[in-house]
């Protein structure tokens, strides 16, 4: 008889991924070191209840979606942008950020002078579209894989939308802020099907990062 393999996390390289890992450590998972270290792309916990398989976050839904993780953590201005269909059981608190429409300091925002059409540079088309559209704006929007901060600098774009942590680097660049689109924080998420196959696994796995995350709340409220 087969032995079903461990539940598989698809998970964000960088720093969400090191802060999913330090929640899953809190609740008894690890990895071994060397491993981590490794370049093997699928990371076995040592408990073997997980493997973690590290992605470019971007990716993090499709691979839930389509069924090859369990599981993932990604944060909700990838998940809305990528519309994918999974379930959203727990919002894990960290990794907080803003979508926010940017523009140079004097450029002028909502609209431009003569009725022009603004063009808005930003990786998260999705995203963009559905803000702008929400609030009746016509604009035209141009997909940058890169920085977007350059964009309105080459006159490329009058302004963009893109993720916002602490700012530097919009008014590194002569940006500021001029409009929010939603707030991000990481979220897990979990395949349909797996879910169903695996429900026991899954709910233990939820309210054990969920456990976790309200003891680090009420510690730090004590604190």
């Amino acid at each position: 008889m087969s032995t079903r393999r461990p539940l598989r996390i698809a998970l964000p390289k960088g720093r969400m991924m090191d802060e999913t890992l330090a929640l899953f450590e809190r609740v008894g998972t690890t990895i071994d070191p060397d491993v981590r270290d490794s370049r093997r792309l699928i990371l076995p916990s040592t408990d073997g209840r997980f493997e973690f398989l590290p992605v470019k976050s971007i990716d993090v839904p499709v691979y839930v979606e389509e069924g090859v993780a369990d599981a993932g953590v990604v944060g909700l201005d990838v998940l809305l942008e990528r519309d994918a269909d999974v379930l959203r059981p727990l919002d894990l608190r960290f990794g907080p950020c803003g979508l926010a429409v940017a523009a140079p300091v004097d450029a002028p925002y909502p609209f431009l002078p003569g009725g022009q059409t603004p063009r808005v540079a930003t990786k998260y088309v999705e995203s963009a579209r559905r803000f702008f559209a929400g609030k009746g704006m016509q604009v035209e929007l141009i997909h940058i894989s890169g920085s977007v901060e350059i964009a309105p600098l080459l006159g490329l774009s009058h302004w963009i939308v893109d993720l916002v942590q602490t700012g530097r680097t919009l008014a590194e660049n002569g940006l500021v802020v001029v409009d929010e689109v939603g707030r991000s924080t990481a979220r897990l998420i979990v395949n349909r099907a797996s879910h169903k196959l695996r429900l026991e696994e899954h709910q233990r796995l939820i309210a054990s990062l969920a456990g976790a995350l309200e003891a680090s709340a009420a510690t730090g409220a004590v604190s």
